[in-house]
């Protein structure tokens, strides 16, 4: 019987290696979206990025056929602009989607790396904090007939993960950046077309200001998700994302 081997190191220490490893990947697609000279070529940026994908995830997952359609410009499909401007904007679209499939695949491990310290009872404070203390009180919105392009820039311009639907007088869904890589690119769906209601989440999972980050992190992992709508006598007042509790954590 083969004698087993023990590498030493524990799942968290996995997890912290895999989260760098897609912060490091993300910093070496910098330069490619901003047109500067990289180190590297993007076919071997791509067999590195697609190979860490599959060893975190697998080969079969949906990160990994996301990826996919992102590198083959199949999702980017921009036909009156390339019309216009050639083949330059599908490839920018292209780098664009790479960059959404690998922030999803990061903020994946990010929620799995805030279950597993709260689950070992790192950081005493969090278990009395409440949402209201780490919640962000910017709430973005979107109209229901957007498109996941429009919704795409609005993430870029805001410098946030989820846009709340409207339907031009109450909040009908939320789309998140993950639900673009996931759901809009891996299905190579054409992003100047198709609405953010293709991919948005129809049922609003919310909880109350006043209610503990342990029952927001709680219900996240129950739902799957990584954005939760924050409210206040039922109206939705902020939202609450795994980088808070990254930071409640932290703190």
């Amino acid at each position: 019987m083969p004698k087993r081997v023990r590498t030493g190191l524990t799942r968290s220490d996995i997890l912290h290696r895999y989260v760098e490893r897609f912060r490091q990947q993300l910093i070496k697609l910098r330069p490619f979206l901003s047109r500067k000279r990289s180190t590297t070529t993007i076919e071997d940026f791509d067999e590195a990025a697609e190979e860490l994908i599959s060893q975190v995830f697998g080969a079969a997952s949906d990160e990994a056929e996301a990826y996919f359609y992102a590198k083959t410009g199949e999702s980017a499909l921009l036909p009156e602009e390339a019309q216009e401007n050639g083949t330059h904007d599908v490839e920018r679209e292209s780098l664009q989607q790479r960059r959404q499939v690998l922030e999803s695949c990061l903020a994946d491990l990010e929620m799995r790396r805030v279950v597993q310290a709260a689950r070992h009872g790192n950081g005493k404070e969090f278990s009395t904090s409440k949402v209201e203390d780490y919640m962000s009180h910017d709430v973005r919105s979107i109209h229901r007939a957007a498109t996941i392009k429009e919704a795409g820039l609005l993430f870029q311009k805001y410098k946030v993960g989820s846009l709340i639907v409207d339907d031009g007088s109450r909040y009908i869904g939320i789309v998140t950046d993950s639900d673009l890589s996931r759901k809009a690119v891996a299905k190579g769906l054409d992003p100047n077309t198709t609405t953010v209601t293709a991919c948005m989440s129809k049922s609003l999972v919310t909880i109350e200001e006043d209610e503990l980050l342990s029952e927001a992190m709680g219900l996240m992992k129950k739902q799957g998700i990584r954005h939760l709508p924050v409210t206040a006598d039922g109206t939705i007042i902020g939202v609450l994302s795994v980088a808070d509790l990254l930071r409640a954590l932290t703190d």
